[in-house]
């Protein structure tokens, strides 16, 4: 079977040098936010380019504590997408804030900067940019309208470990960027971790003591929680950004064989955006017949995956409950078109020609 994404694969690449060091964290005195963990969090700001990074439990906690950090709770308003993870609206809820969803780019499926002065009201605090599929959200129009708006900006680069918008790495170009390592991210742990980037010294202080308990030497002087990073996590995610660099590469190849091989069939492909590096945490097509095609190429053992198949706004949880823009229509209208076809840096050659030629068969 290949897989739509395969984690497991990874660590097999790396699998001695994991073993190696998880052993050592085992065998050591320390296991929750110790030394492997301030040795990430170092290696991650320098990689990504901010004074500072912190290491929490998931990337779920990663958006609420920035959002806590930031005094954004109750009565508030954070505005985002519907065409995301639900976990980006699931972190607003958590603080008693409310989401307001705006719809998605047609190119880029990322938001729609042009929806923004529709939904902003006095009660906006921040924007949560999410950049889909390792793709960067048009930051220039997002960044103008928060500084003019006094409104933060989140930057939710769960999907984007790596990328670059005009240069910079995502993560260091808004107030607070927010990180999962989810194992099947480009930056993937083998349980669950979370990463926040900021280069405002003040905020990265608060959300330290924030995940855990809001402590001060053992004293609360904020009403925090637990939301701590454990050492083997730390270890394992040191020795996954020394080459994520490399992956992204891999993933990149493997996009550039999908498009120039399926770029004269009935298909959508990605579009990259101008001045900027995607890392493709997945492909993502639009096709007629999605559903059938999705069966099809499970009938040859290639298991794709929809990302994502209800917007957040039409689920149970959330239908007529969340506020909305007046137009959703592209973020409606993909989620019976999309499909992704796996992605992984460990994909071979071989398994990426049979997928492509199954695709082709399918659409012949």
């Amino acid at each position: 079977m290949i897989f739509c994404a395969n984690p497991s694969a990874q660590f097999r690449s790396y699998q001695a040098e994991i073993e190696e060091a998880v052993l050592k964290v085992m065998r050591g005195n320390s296991y929750v936010l110790g030394k492997e963990v301030s040795l990430l969090e170092k290696e991650f700001s320098d990689y990504i380019g901010t004074s500072s990074s912190i290491g929490v439990a998931n990337g779920t906690d990663a958006l609420e504590l920035a959002l806590r950090a930031l005094e954004i709770g109750f009565g508030d308003e954070v505005i985002t997408v519907s065409h995301t993870a639900v976990a980006t609206i699931a972190a607003i809820e958590s603080t008693g804030a409310e989401a307001v969803l705006v719809d998605v780019e047609s190119e880029y499926y990322t938001l729609e900067p042009n929806q923004l002065e529709e939904v902003i009201s006095d009660k906006t605090k921040a924007v949560i940019a999410v950049h889909l599929y390792g793709q960067p959200v048009n930051l220039d129009i997002i960044q103008d309208f928060c500084k003019a708006n006094k409104v933060f900006l989140i930057e939710d680069v769960s999907q984007a470990h790596g990328a670059k918008y005009k240069g910079r790495r995502l993560g260091s170009i808004g107030d607070v960027g927010c990180f999962s390592c989810y194992p099947t991210k480009n930056l993937g742990a083998m349980g669950d971790a979370g990463l926040i980037t900021t280069n405002n010294i003040k905020l990265a202080i608060k959300i330290r003591m924030l995940r855990e308990y809001g402590w001060n030497n053992r004293i609360s002087e904020y009403a925090g929680r637990n939301s701590r990073l454990d050492e083997i996590q730390a270890v394992i995610l040191r020795i996954k950004l020394k080459y994520l660099d490399l992956d992204n590469k891999k993933r990149c190849q493997l996009a550039q064989y999908y498009m120039d091989n399926l770029s004269d069939i009935q298909v959508s492909l990605p579009v990259i955006r101008a001045n900027s590096e995607s890392v493709f945490h997945l492909f993502v097509l639009q096709v007629e017949k999605r559903n059938e095609l999705l069966k099809y190429l499970l009938s040859k053992d290639i298991k794709a995956g929809i990302h994502y198949p209800v917007p957040v706004h039409l689920q149970p949880a959330y239908k007529g409950r969340v506020s909305i823009s007046s137009n959703m229509g592209v973020t409606e209208s993909l989620t019976g078109r999309i499909i992704s076809l796996p992605m992984y840096p460990e994909l071979s050659a071989k398994d990426a020609e049979k997928i492509v030629n199954t695709v082709r068969n399918f659409l012949k």
